[in-house]
C-alpha cells in the first residue's frame, strides 16, 4: 500500500504545492484583534481540507480562536493510535520594510517558498494533513489511527489548549503525539528532536524619584533606576559565564555520558555556526560545548531593556523608571516555580536602597524529554531515513513548547519532534522560508511514519 500513496503524493506535488500556498495566503494573526476573521478563516480552512477526503472533523470553539480536531477513525490492524499536533495561527509580520517579498502573497525563491507561517507552523503541520490525505485517497484508509489537534493560538501561549484537551480527552486519546514545529540538524541533516527547554519569563520594573531629573542638579545625591538595574543585571552571571543567583544549578540533571558522547558526534562547524548567527564570536558557560549549551544547559538572557530617554538628541536625565524583561530557560528536573521563586528573592537581594523594584512573571512552562527508548522513535527514524533517503540525528532544542509536558500530564504521551524546516528560516522574523524540497520530502516522511509504526516491532 505504501508504493501506491507514494505514487499518488508524487503525481500530486504541484497540486500540493498550490495547497500550501493557499494556506499561507490566509493572514491568521492569532494575537491582532482586527485579524479574528482571518483566523478563523484558516480554521475553516483546515477543516474543509479534511472534510474534502474523508476525514471527520470539527470546530472546537474557545473563548479565543477555534481548535480543530479530525480522526481518521478507527484502523484495522492494532498498531498504537497518534494524535498530531499543529497550529494554524501565524506571527505577526514585525517590521515590513525587511521583508524581500510580501509577507502573505508566498513566493518561490532559490528552491523556497517566502512567507509568513511557511515553517511555524502552516508548511509543516499540513505536510501531515496531505499524507493522511493520500493514504485514504490511494489506499482507501490509514492503517492506523490518526488523530489531529490543530489550534489557532500557539503564537499567544495556547490560554485554551488545557480546556480543549480536558473537555475532548476521550477523544484525544492516543499513544504517541506527533509534531512538526522543529527543524533539522542543518539544510542538508534531518532530525528527531527528543527534548525542548522549559521557560520562565519575568519582568523587571524599577522606579525611583517621582519623576525624571536633571543629572547635574541631583545626580550622585539619588540612586538612578538606571544604574541599579545594570547592577542587578550584572550580578546574573560570574565570571565563567554561570549563572550566579544562588540554588540556580541545584537541582540540574546531570547528562548522561552516553548522551554527551552522542551530542558531541554531531556534525558541527564553529564557523559555520557564526555565520547563522552573525556573532563575531561564541560566548557561554566555562566548560561545556556550544550544543551542550544551547540544548541541555539552563540559561538566563536579558531580553530587553526600557526607561529613560531613548529619542534622538540629548536629555541627561536620572529616569524616574526603567525595566527589563528577562528569560530563563530550564533543563529537566528544573521546576519553574522554584526557579522564578530564586530569581525573585535575587533580585531583591541585589537591588540598591533607594529604589523600588517589583518581579512579575509573564510566562512559565516545564522542560521536555522524551525517553530515548520510546518504540515510536523507532519508526520515525525508520519513516526519515525513507523519506529523506538518510537517517536522521536526535537533537535537543533550546526552544520551549509549553504543550508537550501538558500532552503528557494531561493524556499520558510522549511527543515525537519531526522538524522539516532548516534552523536559519527566520521564524518570527522577516523573510521567514520553507524549502519547497523540505515540503515534499515532509510529507513522504509523515506517509512512510504510518507505514512503520503500523508495521508489528
Amino acid at each position: 500500500m505504501i508504493n501506491a500513496v507514494l505514487d499518488h503524493i508524487k503525481s500530486r506535488e504541484t497540486e500540493s504545492l498550490a495547497r500550501m500556498k493557499a494556506f499561507l495566503r490566509i493572514p491568521s494573526i492569532s494575537t491582532d484583534p482586527d485579524r479574528k476573521e482571518d483566523v478563523r478563516k484558516a480554521a475553516h480552512w483546515v477543516l474543509e481540507l479534511f472534510n474534502g477526503c474523508g476525514i471527520q472533523a470539527e470546530l472546537v470553539e474557545t473563548p479565543g480562536h477555534p481548535a480543530v480536531l479530525a480522526d481518521t477513525g478507527p484502523a484495522k490492524g492494532d498498531g498504537p493510535t497518534i494524535l498530531v499536533y499543529g497550529h494554524y495561527d501565524v506571527q505577526p509580520v514585525g517590521e515590513r520594510s525587511l521583508w524581500r517579498t510580501e509577507p502573505f502573497d508566498p513566493t518561490e525563491v532559490d528552491g523556497a517558498i517566502f512567507a509568513r507561517g511557511s515553517a511555524d507552523d502552516k508548511g509543516q503541520v499540513i505536510t501531515h494533513m496531505l499524507a493522511a490525505e493520500a493514504w485514504k485517497k490511494a489506499a482507501g484508509g490509514l492503517p492506523i489511527r490518526v488523530k489531529f489537534l490543530i489550534e489557532g493560538e500557539e503564537e499567544i501561549g495556547s490560554p485554551n489548549l488545557r480546556t480543549v484537551i480536558e473537555s475532548r480527552k476521550d477523544a484525544l486519546k492516543c499513544d504517541y503525539v506527533v509534531l512538526s514545529d522543529t527543524s533539522k540538524l542543518n539544510w542538508d541533516i534531518p532530525a528527531i528532536t527528543y527534548g525542548t527547554k522549559g521557560l520562565i519569563y519575568k519582568q523587571i520594573d524599577i522606579t525611583g524619584p517621582k519623576q525624571d531629573l536633571h543629572s547635574g542638579a541631583f545626580g550622585g545625591t539619588v540612586t538612578n533606576p538606571g544604574n541599579a538595574l545594570a547592577r542587578i543585571i550584572a550580578s546574573m552571571h560570574d565570571s565563567k559565564n554561570r549563572v550566579a543567583i544562588p540554588g540556580f544549578y541545584d537541582t540540574v540533571r546531570a547528562l548522561p555520558d552516553a548522551e554527551r558522547k552522542a551530542l558531541a558526534a554531531l556534525p558541527y562547524s564553529e564557523a559555520d555556526y557564526l555565520k547563522m548567527v552573525g556573532s563575531p564570536s561564541l560566548h557561554g558557560e566555562d566548560g561545556y560545548t556550544t550544543n551542550e549549551r544551547r540544548w541541555v544547559r539552563p540559561t538566563v538572557d536579558v531580553n530587553g531593556v526600557f526607561g529613560g530617554f531613548m529619542a534622538e538628541g540629548q536629555s541627561t536625565i536620572i529616569p524616574k523608571q526603567v525595566g527589563a524583561k528577562v528569560s530563563m530557560r530550564l533543563v529537566p528536573d528544573q521546576d519553574p516555580e522554584t526557579l522564578g521563586r530564586l530569581f525573585d528573592e535575587h533580585v531583591q537581594r541585589v537591588a540598591p536602597p533607594g529604589v523600588n523594584v517589583k518581579v512579575r512573571t509573564l510566562a512559565s512552562a516545564g522542560p521536555y524529554v522524551c525517553p530515548l527508548d520510546l518504540p515510536g522513535l523507532v519508526a520515525a527514524k525508520a519513516a526519515i531515513q525513507d523519506g529523506y533517503g538518510k537517517p536522521p540525528v536526535l537533537m535537543r532544542e533550546g526552544g520551549t513548547l509549553p504543550i508537550l509536558p501538558m500532552f503528557k500530564k494531561l493524556l499520558g504521551a510522549e511527543s515525537i519532534m519531526i522538524g522539516f524546516s532548516v534552523p536559519d528560516c527566520n521564524l518570527h522574523g522577516p523573510n521567514e522560508f520553507f524549502h519547497i524540497d523540505d515540503f515534499y520530502k515532509g510529507i513522504r516522511t509523515c506517509a512512510w511514519l504510518v507505514h512503520h509504526l503500523a508495521k508489528p516491532r
